[in-house]
């Protein structure tokens, strides 16, 4: 099986050393134990010397060593597209290059792989980062997103995971999205398992982000939750929120009309005609953006002809076998 190592990387030039050398003795384990191993590092914009230590290494070592190299910073949702682009491995496995996570556990996630799961992801049980800027913050919204999303991790954020190619490859990913690889991941049914690994405290340089992550998460949170219940029938949430507009207009009129009617206020002393007529344009305003989404999202499908549905296998009488298959759903893209 050929198993690529994704390593997104930003200013790590301390760190990069020690990383090579952890990582090449992992990967001479996984050789020497029937896989076929290539290392994809990902310069995510780098300013300091992280792309010369990476040259250095590539010129070091055989071609299945790459290095990609970005004109600026975009994300590590950026650089995790980027590796996963340029990898060719059955199999992939993401990890942060700063050396909090710990390449002896790859093994063990492929162990998980083994077994029949399509995502392995790591759980730092053991976490050594602040606890008030990254351990508290990250618990809150691990609960959040297991809430919300019904896939429940204890560890979102880790980058340590292990992923089939099949369940990946058609994904796309913008924004923070890659920590919600594991729910793009159960739309098209894939089987997902958590897995508790090493890590380990920060030796060099300092942590890349902190609270102003919080606000960017929640953010595409909403997205994904979106996507997840409304990708190919948007008319349901803005004509609902319209329903509910018409409701509560006719809810509002009528208590204009009672006031009235029981001689307690004329309408010109509320604000009930003024509230029922604003509701009755928001409800217009709200199906008619359903509408014009509805159009979106039929012309989307129509002119990327992309199945909204996702086959596991096809059985042909005669063969004897299952054939995987891997098409695409809009759900993960």
């Amino acid at each position: 099986m050929l198993i690529s190592l994704v390593v997104p990387c930003f200013d790590e030039e301390e760190a990069l050393p020690h990383l090579l050398a952890a990582l090449d003795q992992a990967t001479t384990k996984l050789r020497a134990a029937g896989h076929r191993v290539e290392r994809i590092f990902v310069d995510d914009g780098s300013r300091d010397g992280t792309f010369g230590v990476l040259k250095a290494a590539a010129a070091a070592r055989d071609q299945d060593f790459r290095v990609v190299r970005f004109r600026r910073n975009f994300g590590q949702t950026a650089a995790l597209a980027a590796g996963f682009s340029h990898s060719h491995g059955e199999v992939i496995v993401a990890l942060d290059a700063d050396l909090q996570n710990d390449p002896d556990d790859i093994p063990l996630l492929l162990e998980k792989i083994d077994e029949g799961y399509d995502v392995v992801s790591g759980w730092r049980k053991d976490r050594h980062d602040a606890t008030i800027t990254r351990k508290i913050p990250s618990k809150v919204a691990n609960w959040v997103i297991s809430k919300v999303s019904g896939v429940h991790l204890h560890d979102y954020g880790c980058t340590l995971k292990a992923y089939r190619r099949d369940v990946v490859e058609p994904m796309r990913l913008y924004g923070e999205m890659h920590r919600f690889i594991p729910v793009y991941a159960s739309w098209i049914g894939a089987k997902i398992t958590e897995l508790p690994v090493r890590h380990h405290p920060r030796r060099f340089g300092r942590a890349k982000y902190g609270l102003e992550r919080v606000p960017k998460v929640i953010l595409d949170l909403l997205v994904v939750r979106f996507l997840s219940s409304f990708s190919t029938k948007p008319i349901y949430v803005f004509g609902g929120f319209g329903l509910i507009s018409f409701v509560l207009a006719f809810l509002a009129a009528g208590l204009a009309v009672y006031y009235k009617l029981a001689h307690l206020k004329d309408f010109i002393q509320t604000p009930l005609p003024m509230l029922t007529t604003l509701l009755i344009l928001v409800g217009v305003l709200s199906i008619l953006m359903g509408f014009l989404a509805e159009l979106t999202v039929r012309t989307y499908h129509e002119a990327s002809a992309r199945p909204t549905y996702v086959v596991r296998e096809v059985v042909a009488g005669g063969q004897g076998q299952a054939q995987p298959c891997a098409e695409s759903a809009e759900s993960s893209a």
